[in-house]
Formats: C-alpha cells, structure tokens, sequence
C-alpha cells in the first residue's frame, strides 16, 4: 500500500470517528436534555470538537437527528433480529428488551422515544422510527401470526414501551411476556 493510501485511510478512519463521537454526543444531548437541547453548537461542545465539524459531517438538524435515532435503533433492532433465529425464546426477549428500558437502559429508551416521537413532525425521520415497528412485527410473523395480530402485537409493545418509561410500576418482565404472548393469540 503506497504512503498516500495510507493517509486516506487514516483520514477517513478519523473522520469515522469523529463522526460517531458527533451521534454519541447528540444521544447524550437527547437523553440527559431531550431534543430541544440538541443544536450544532451544544453538539460539537459535548463531543469536544471544532463547531464546525458538527456542522462538516451533518449538514441539517435533520441529518443529525436521523443519524442519532438510527444509531439507537440499530441495537434494539440487532436484538430483535437475534431474538428471531430463537423461535421460541423471540417473545420473552421482547420482554427483556423492553423491560430493560426501565432499568439500565431507560435513558438510551428515552432518547430514542422522543426521537421517535419527533417522527410526527419531521417526515425525515420518519423511516428510522417505522424500524423499530418493523422489527417487532417480524417477532410476530416469525411465530406465524396473520397481519391483523402482526399490528396488534406491534401495538401491543409499542404501549408497553411507553408504559414502562412512564414508570408503570407493575410491569416486570414477566407481565409483559404475559401480555405480548396475549397479543400474539389475537385474542
């Protein structure tokens, strides 16, 4: 490899990365102020960069918010993925997922439900936060459920979720499990 390719690979591994500290930071931002605390400047601050970088790698509010909501889906939509090769373990690691959100990861879950909240008025993000949806219908179409029960079930979780960073206090694990597999039934 010649001493030029070199330095554009290192170049572009460090623009990666500045770029993935720019959509952490934004996901600080949004769990610790929510969205209204999320601005180029207040960005470039908490990921200690130049302001203009900011600004350099996500040229619109839009495209910044977009990143940082996609970045928070792509875990929970892995582990969904994950939860589908297991057939009959896929509805109770929804449950862990969700009820994960309000424990340790409560303020990831929060971060992500108001930027997909945001959804509702910014079209941009609109397909990031319809992911999400599409991943927990696959868990019921992975179990054989028909379109009807597929909405229901995505339904379904997508209450829960609000529910628990509501801080519902009798939704432990097991209720959830208990209220998805009812859901899955179509009754």
């Amino acid at each position: 490899m010649s001493g030029t390719a070199e330095r554009v690979d290192g170049r572009r591994a460090r623009g990666e990365r500045r770029r993935e500290e720019i959509i952490a930071a934004t996901l600080r931002i949004v769990e610790r102020d929510g969205v209204a605390g999320v601005t180029h400047r207040a960005v470039a601050r908490e990921a200690d960069v130049p302001a203009s970088s900011a600004v350099y790698y996500f040229k619109t509010m839009d495209d910044l918010l977009v990143a940082a909501l996609t970045a928070a889906s792509d875990t929970y939509i892995g582990q969904l993925a994950d939860l589908r090769s297991s057939q009959g373990e896929a509805v109770a690691g929804l449950a862990r997922v969700i009820a994960s959100a309000g424990g340790e990861g409560r303020a990831r879950a929060l971060a992500e439900r108001e930027l997909n909240l945001l959804a509702a008025r910014r079209p941009a993000l609109r397909p990031v936060a319809r992911r999400w949806r599409d991943a927990v219908s696959e868990v019921a179409r992975a179990q054989g459920a028909d379109d009807l029960t597929v909405r229901q079930f995505a339904a379904t979780a997508d209450g829960l979720c609000a529910r628990i960073l509501l801080g519902d206090e009798d939704l432990t694990e097991s209720r959830i499990t208990e209220t998805l597999q009812h859901a899955l039934r179509g009754d």
